[in-house]
């Protein structure tokens, strides 16, 4: 099966169909504090104009389950991305907001720092209201984190695993071939500037992942 692909923080259309043309599986929408941060309905109007099988995540830090779940009805998403400190028993609380038969991921970001041990374990490797873990290193800092560490304490946990933190067409074979992941999740490596892609990164980033996978 091929490697997952997010590329993460789209703020235009533009940058959303560069995106699905280099090979991206999903797109990423930025509802946290963020200088790449957009808006329920600017998210909403790109999505519509997306191919069904792209899915649209929505990534989301600290905020009430009633909210997450409005945006995510009004912007169209299929998944969601938690990016702070949200326990198992809010995540619980969110699915039961969703439809029944509607399905909606949810991707649990926990950072590599000093309490990421803690946190991993927290998690429990048996929890059904998640359905990925995504390592990083912060929201677009462009930084990776430290990997060694990160895949020792990987091996209690069986969750389904996404990689990032400050991957680039340069290092995203390496950290393919550390960590065999489901999936990656980039940003900064694949803008021109902040909140806008550079074509050619895509292409580069998407060939880099094909290239590590046959190897």
């Amino acid at each position: 099966m091929s490697i997952w692909i997010k590329f993460c923080a789209t703020t235009c259309i533009e940058d959303a169909l560069a995106s699905i043309a280099a090979g991206a599986d999903a797109l990423g929408f930025v509802f946290a504090p963020s200088r790449r941060r957009v808006s329920a309905e600017q998210a909403g109007k790109i999505a519509s104009q997306l191919p069904q099988n792209i899915e649209r995540i929505g990534v989301f830090s600290d905020v009430s389950a009633e909210h997450v779940a409005d945006v995510v009805d009004r912007a169209g998403l299929t998944g969601v991305q938690l990016h702070g400190g949200e326990a198992p028993e809010f995540i619980r609380e969110l699915k039961l907001r969703f439809p029944r038969g509607r399905k909606i991921s949810v991707i649990k970001t926990i950072l590599v720092d000093e309490d990421f041990e803690t946190r991993l374990a927290q998690l429990g490797h048996d929890d059904e209201s998640i359905d990925s873990i995504l390592l990083d290193s912060g929201g677009g800092s462009g930084k990776t984190f430290d990997w060694q560490r990160a895949r020792a304490a990987l091996a209690r946990n069986h969750k389904r695993l996404i990689v990032a933190g400050g991957l680039t067409a340069g290092n995203v074979g390496d950290a393919i071939r550390k960590f065999s992941p489901w999936g990656v999740d980039v940003v900064s490596g694949v803008e021109q500037e902040p909140g806008r892609k550079d074509p050619e990164k895509l292409k580069a980033f998407v060939a880099a992942v094909q290239k590590a996978e046959k190897s």
